[in-house]
């Protein structure tokens, strides 16, 4: 069952630095621009727009240019200033930014899917373009020819896609819920493994390739974090959306992560700390605290001459118990749950207020948030949402 959500007082806030509007549509994805007061966003209305900052403080459009389909998302190279476009038709367009953002000039387009393609990821030191469908494909192109490099069938339309350089590996997460690590070579893939844990479809991939560490966030509103480099199987929830998480960012030098959801919500979670792994439901046919029978289980209700009781879970221990042994509840922020959430009386009174300092911060960023970027250089965050609107926000206040 999902935690009731109860988010706590925010005592270190964001600052909203600027709004930028003027989007006929969605506005899919947006990216900060490296040592510029400038942003670059692609929307449902075809438009691709470079904003700059101007003398009035307000961002204006330095670059306004028309695709031939809704924009879906994009990747941009701060290096290179390759601009890398998917469409709504399938195609992938790559454009070269001129260095005072006026001016994109086109370098090439292919086909990279059937149907929309939903992200892209530009690896500069490989030179490739990898990139999800909703035809359920991931492929590979060589960014220099344009040339298809290979590709893989997925299980479902992916949305979450991230790449580790040092080995090769990418991870695919689809709306099955299931994550997909293939190993690349030039012109071959691999299955690596595949590993489930939502209930939901996966609906963002963020790695850190320092810890190996894999967050994947979901439709079922959480986050897992999943312990690659570790080999120890390790996979830690984290509860703090009451819808689903769309967006995920990570903060390597301060070992925080953000997330972003369809409530709403920015929360920043403190990932130097301790955590634990939430425990298995235990399976019982009656409660593991009174011995009270469940209602399924005929056998004993006749002999006890008892009533069966609904079944619960305890949130700490994972044991199955009666509503009258499980009638607290608590917030287990080591444990991922910043909202309160059923427990055992016994655990309830084992945890202390030590135990339920929360390790996360919550801040109302008041609009439908579909895509975040964050510059660590300056503690901007970016968010572009479903209501048209950018929004630009310093961190520093709170990932420091």
């Amino acid at each position: 069952m999902a935690a009731e959500p109860q988010p706590k007082a925010l005592t270190r806030k964001p600052l909203l630095l600027n709004k930028v509007e003027g989007s006929q549509e969605v506005v899919n994805m947006a990216a900060i621009v490296p040592k510029e007061d400038g942003v670059i966003s692609v929307s449902e209305d075809r438009t691709v727009r470079v904003w700059l900052k101007r003398d009035s403080g307000q961002y204006w459009p330095s670059i306004y240019h028309a695709m031939p389909s809704p924009c879906s998302c994009m990747s941009f190279n701060p290096e290179t200033r390759r601009l890398s476009i998917g469409l709504d038709n399938g195609t992938i367009s790559e454009f070269i930014l001129s260095e005072d953002y006026n001016k994109m000039t086109l370098v090439k387009s292919y086909q990279a899917h059937q149907s929309r393609v939903i992200m892209i990821l530009f690896v500069l030191e490989m030179e490739w373009v990898l990139s999800t469908g909703q035809d359920k494909h991931f492929t590979w192109h060589c960014s220099e020819s344009g040339q298809r490099l290979g590709g893989y069938r997925t299980s479902a339309g992916a949305c979450g896609l991230q790449f580790d350089v040092e080995t090769r590996h990418v991870f695919v997460g689809d709306h099955s819920g299931q994550v997909t690590i293939l190993k690349l070579e030039q012109e071959s893939c691999s299955l690596v493994t595949t590993f489930k844990g939502h209930t939901g479809g996966v609906t963002a991939l963020c790695w850190d390739p320092i810890q190996r560490i894999l967050f994947s966030g979901s439709s079922d509103h959480s986050i897992i974090m999943w312990d690659i480099g570790g080999r120890k199987g390790t996979a830690i929830e984290l509860q703090g959306h009451n819808d689903k998480v769309q967006s995920l960012s990570y903060a390597h030098h301060t070992r925080q992560l953000i997330s972003c959801g369809a409530d709403g919500g920015i929360v920043v979670w403190n990932m130097d700390v301790e955590r634990q792994e939430t425990p298995e439901w235990l399976d019982s046919d009656s409660c593991q605290k009174c011995d009270q029978p469940f209602f399924w289980n005929f056998k004993q209700m006749w002999d006890s001459k008892k009533i069966g009781l609904r079944q619960h879970h305890c949130r700490k221990c994972g044991k199955a118990v009666c509503g009258k042994c499980s009638s607290k509840r608590s917030s287990i922020p080591l444990m991922g749950f910043e909202f309160e959430v059923r427990v055992c009386d016994s655990c309830h009174e084992s945890i202390t207020d030590e135990e339920r300092a929360p390790t996360a911060t919550f801040h109302d960023s008041k609009h439908n948030i579909v895509h975040v970027h964050f510059d660590a250089t300056r503690g901007w965050l970016l968010t572009s949402g479903t209501d048209k609107v950018i929004k630009l926000w310093d961190m520093t206040p709170v990932v420091s």
